[in-house]
């Protein structure tokens, strides 16, 4: 039965019988009305499988019938077939009758007779001619044989009493009321039975409608059992109409793609790359048939990308937005521009600047600012790491690489990054044997782990950053020409400290202001960036005349000294004495240095300015038509500022 049954439904039961089998039907239907759905079909042979096969959706669940007719059903319709069987005392019964009308008497069986008829017939003595046949046309031989040879009397199903009576023979029906509702109660359990088994087919037959993947399901004869819509829809295949049918006529180069050994496989079918995977199907420790499941190389690769970028996602994440870039002079300006300008782009990013400069910073917020936002940022400093451990950092390894390699191997820095992007700093640093593979990573967009042979396909964007001039280090054949030419697609450069005079106190400011949220005792005195330039006011000039070789990070360092210092006490000031004790090196003039202090406020306003134009010139590249635009002035006033100050 292919029909799951619906709630309070009962189970559709034909009792196909003709003459005396259909009277005796139609005598104890009704004690099955609350059980059975019963149809009597007064029907046999061919026109009672044409019955069956016309019936559709309404065909029965169980058929019960007698005799050479069930026999001829049960070969033709797929449909189970109760046979209903006289029992020992139907025999008796109906050869007790026979014997009082008259003698001799025959008993005629469909088949051979039962070696246990014969027994108990030779048992009781009773005097019985044994005939049996095998058809329709047969029964009407075997009667005719019969009366000619004298017998009176014939016991059989009605196919052969109905041609008894016709020979002018006396005749016993051999079925008893018994007989028949056993073969009903029998289909009423063979019914229940083969609803079970619907029901488990139908919930097996949705699971695997709703699997992602394409599979099939074969016997031992390779006949599909089950095939789910997903791999139909592939084969251009009804999955109904496939069942019961060799995949190998459905798809004969489908079965020629799938290798015959268990296990996995990737193959093309139909211009499609496919994972297949073959297993067996075993019934009590035996193989009945095989299982394929085929899942698209494309949707694997889809699901590899999303693990692999949610793997430390936490860990590797961008702190630092567009927003925190502070300062205002034209060079600082022109790096924000860029920022937004190339977060749109997917290229590889060169970020120049000395050290302490904010490198990280810009990465980040380009991180920030990208469609890849929501995706890890890994940062590595190139020259952190020894080379052995700075490969195997960048690009992982498999179990047994080398010695003290972790169990089932690790992933990669880049691999890590998948999807997002990858921070490389102080790359000019990089071995040059490190630098080849990453240029493959470059041009390739894969990874291969150490150890391995398999390539990694990866989606990573990269952002390298050096505070050296790269140019040189390709002069000493330190650094591969092909690798800086890889790197340098769209290039940021960011302005020295010193060249930034008037975002000396504001970045100042700002970086007090960090420092006072994360110190309690000084949270009540600095709340906001007034607050902190009115405590740095009397330092200033200081702060501004110093070069700051380490930039932004040594100015970071002498705030934090600031911090604590005037944590020590609720009233404690901030003067030049102070800030000469705890950073004596803002004091210290090199051998050969200029008296600032000496310069008139004119010099040292023209010496700013001139700084602001150099900033300005090395952020447009030396184009001296972009910075007098960004600057406000002309050619002629660029070139008379900057010799004035010397």
């Amino acid at each position: 039965m292919n029909r799951p049954p619906e709630p309070g439904s009962r189970p559709r039961v034909w009792a196909i019988g003709i003459t005396k089998l259909r009277d005796l039907f139609r005598d104890i239907a009704e004690e099955y009305d609350a059980r059975a759905d019963l149809r009597l079909v007064s029907r046999g042979y061919e026109d009672a499988v044409n019955e069956i096969a016309s019936a559709g959706t309404n065909r029965p669940d169980v058929v019960v019938a007698a005799g050479s007719n069930g026999t001829y059903l049960k070969a033709r319709v797929d449909v189970p077939v109760v046979l209903i069987t006289p029992t020992g005392f139907d025999v008796m019964h109906a050869l007790a009758r026979a014997r009082r009308d008259a003698s001799p008497v025959a008993l005629v069986s469909y088949g051979e007779t039962p070696a246990e008829v014969r027994r108990f017939v030779a048992a009781y003595g009773i005097d019985v001619v044994f005939a049996a046949y095998q058809s329709a046309q047969d029964a009407e031989t075997c009667v005719l044989d019969l009366r000619d040879r004298g017998v009176k009397t014939i016991v059989g199903p009605g196919l052969v009493t109905d041609l008894a009576s016709q020979a002018g023979m006396e005749s016993v029906f051999l079925y008893s009321r018994a007989s028949v509702r056993s073969a009903f109660d029998t289909a009423l359990e063979v019914a229940q039975a083969t609803w079970g088994e619907a029901v488990r087919r139908h919930r097996l037959d949705n699971v695997l409608q709703h699997l992602r993947d394409g599979v099939v399901a074969l016997d031992a004869q390779g006949r599909v059992e089950a095939i789910n819509q997903r791999l139909a829809l592939v084969l251009g295949i009804e999955p109904a109409a496939a069942v019961g049918r060799p995949l190998l006529e459905l798809a004969p180069d489908l079965v020629e793609a799938v290798p015959d050994a268990e296990g996995e496989s990737l193959e093309t079918v139909r211009g499609i790359s496919y994972v297949v995977h073959r297993g067996p199907l075993v019934d009590n420790g035996v193989t009945t048939g095989t299982v394929l499941t085929f899942q698209e190389s494309r949707a694997v690769e889809r699901l590899d990308r999303t693990l692999r970028s949610r793997q430390r996602a936490q860990q590797f994440v961008a702190r630092y937005r567009l927003d925190d870039l502070v300062g205002a002079c034209p060079a600082i300006e022109r790096v924000r521009q860029l920022v937004q300008r190339y977060a749109k782009s997917d290229a590889t990013v060169l970020i120049r600047g000395e050290s302490g400069t904010g490198k990280e910073m810009v990465a980040q917020s380009l991180h920030h600012l990208s469609a890849r936002r929501d995706f890890p940022f890994v940062a590595l400093n190139c020259g952190a790491f020894p080379e052995a451990l700075l490969e195997s950092e960048l690009f992982g390894y498999e179990e047994g690489a080398f010695t003290g390699a972790r169990r089932g191997g690790k992933a990669g820095l880049i691999e890590a990054a998948h999807r997002g992007t990858l921070f490389l700093d102080e790359i000019g640093e990089m071995p040059l044997p490190l630098q080849s593979r990453l240029l493959r990573v470059l041009q390739e967009r894969e990874v291969v782990r150490l150890g391995s042979t398999e390539p990694t396909r990866i989606d990573v964007r990269i952002v390298a950053a050096t505070h050296r001039a790269l140019t040189a280090a390709i002069e000493a054949g330190e650094f591969r020409t092909d690798l800086y030419y890889r790197l340098n697609i769209l290039n940021i450069g960011l302005p020295p400290l010193r060249e930034r005079h008037g975002d000396i106190l504001p970045l100042a400011a700002e970086l007090l202001c960090q420092a006072a949220r994360r110190e309690p005792r000084l949270a009540a005195r600095i709340r906001s960036t007034r607050d902190a330039l009115d405590v740095l006011a009397s330092v200033s000039e200081s702060l501004g005349r110093h070069t700051w070789p380490g930039n932004v990070r040594e100015l970071q360092n002498v705030i934090e000294r600031i911090t604590v210092e005037l944590a020590d006490s609720d009233d404690a000031a901030l003067t030049e004495a102070v800030l000469q004790s705890i950073a004596p090196e803002l004091f210290e003039r090199p051998e050969g240095a200029s008296n600032d202090a000496a310069l008139t406020l004119r010099q040292r306003s023209r010496r700013v300015e001139a700084d602001e134009i150099r900033a300005a010139l090395e952020a447009f590249n030396g184009d001296r038509d972009q910075a007098c635009e960004a600057l406000g002035i002309s050619k002629t006033t660029l070139w008379r500022k900057l010799n004035a100050a010397g």
